[in-house]
């Protein structure tokens, strides 16, 4: 038995420290393709790998030596089809939304909750995006920079008809409202109701391609739904949408 344990390495503070920091960026990288389609093409590759390997084990040669062909690039196909997540990635390591928690949108969700009943009241269109984890720095840059502190008045105003950045989104980060009449991208999810107009599919968009969520109201009857995750909850009172912002964290 003393052989046997001999056998085994002794664990040192430097392999629980690696282990630690492994787990931690795939923690991280996983948040950053959960309920996207990059997790979906993901999945892909793991079941490329898995018949890979099945192909090796059943001796299904000509499969095998597509597989292997095809795998052998994998390097340079994953830069291409990950080239954007790897990029927002890349420019958010060291910085403080990298390391620190999501960010919380529970402070100002009674000021969303006024923009947003008065909005639906008087049944005026509006997309507001929350920013989370991801950064949306991209999208920010196709709109006016604003830089502003958040207030209803000020959602209000900006989305009130005939006001120039009312055509668009407005992004948040926290309390700040970083830029106003932003072009976001428009789902391509075949489920999504062909009744939704751009504003509902815009919204559903970008909490595909991000952790983003997404205040939207209805310019045709003034309906309040909320998409995260690339999911529509529709009919919200102000009551349901502020109880679900003030659990967001």
């Amino acid at each position: 038995m003393e052989h046997y344990f001999g056998l085994v390495p002794k664990l040192r503070w430097q392999d629980v420290l690696d282990i630690l920091i492994v787990a931690y960026v795939i923690y991280r990288i996983a948040l950053l393709i959960r309920g996207t389609r990059t997790m979906q093409m993901v999945v892909g590759l793991l079941i490329v790998a898995g018949a890979f390997v099945g192909s090796q084990l059943l001796g299904l040669f000509t499969l095998n030596w597509l597989l292997n062909n095809f795998l052998g690039s994998l390097f340079v196909i994953l830069v291409v089809i990950f080239q954007s997540d790897i990029r927002r990635a890349l420019t958010r390591v060291g910085t403080p939304t990298f390391l620190a928690p999501h960010i919380t949108v529970a402070s100002v969700a009674q000021e969303l909750i006024n923009a947003a009943a008065w909005l639906s009241a008087r049944r005026i269109g509006a997309l507001i995006v929350l920013e989370q984890e991801v950064g949306l720095s991209d999208y920010v840059e196709t709109g006016r920079r604003l830089e502003a502190r958040l207030s209803p008045e000020l959602l209000e105003t900006i989305f009130m008809r005939g006001s120039p950045l009312h055509d668009g989104a407005v992004i948040l980060k926290g309390e700040h409202v970083l830029a106003a009449a932003c072009l976001l991208p428009l789902s391509t999810n075949p489920n999504v109701s062909l009744a939704l107009g751009t504003r509902h599919r815009a919204a559903i968009g970008i909490t595909e391609e991000s952790d983003a969520a997404v205040i939207v109201v209805s310019e045709e009857d003034g309906t309040i739904s909320f998409a995260r995750d690339g999911e529509l909850q529709r009919g919200l009172s102000p009551e349901d949408l502020l109880g679900i912002l003030v659990t967001m964290v």
